[in-house]
């Protein structure tokens, strides 16, 4: 009866040592050796029909101790809950009008590095590649990069 008790105490502890210490590993990871010995005990020293009931009782325990904490939403206070509703805009991009003029400062494969303004941005070709040092011009701004072709 030992057995099955402590198998049972070390389950429950296995749950908590997830969801409630989460950063003490090494209490998580003894109780699991010890559900497994627990299980090893009962296989041993009991019937089988027991050890088949114990552990479907374990089971059951388990599942039962799931529903009450999803029900107590103590999975709330651990959650993120934060919304992230900010953009990145670079200011220089907004300096920037099609039909601008500018020079590749990287091979645009098709995306590398463009020099337009006397600011250094990135720029996104249409289809072909563009190297290195070469004149263009911005066709499209984005948000985050300027479209250029070869002028």
């Amino acid at each position: 009866m030992f057995t099955v008790l402590f198998f049972m105490l070390c389950s429950i502890l296995i749950l908590l040592g997830f969801f409630f210490v989460p950063c003490t590993t090494f209490i998580t990871i003894a109780c699991m050796f010890s559900v497994v010995f627990g299980i090893f005990s009962v296989f041993t020293y009991l019937k089988f029909r027991l050890f088949v009931f114990i552990f479907c009782l374990l089971i059951l325990v388990i599942i039962v101790f799931m529903i009450c904490m999803f029900r107590s939403k103590i999975f709330n206070k651990i959650a993120l809950n934060s919304k992230i509703d900010s953009t990145v805009i670079d200011e220089n991009i907004l300096n920037i009008c099609e039909g601008d003029e500018g020079i590749s400062v990287s091979r645009l494969n098709p995306v590398g590095k463009v020099e337009v303004n006397n600011m250094i941005l990135e720029g996104k070709s249409l289809g072909r590649f563009i190297d290195e040092d070469t004149k263009v011009i911005v066709i499209k701004v984005t948000s985050t990069q300027l479209i250029v072709k070869i002028k």
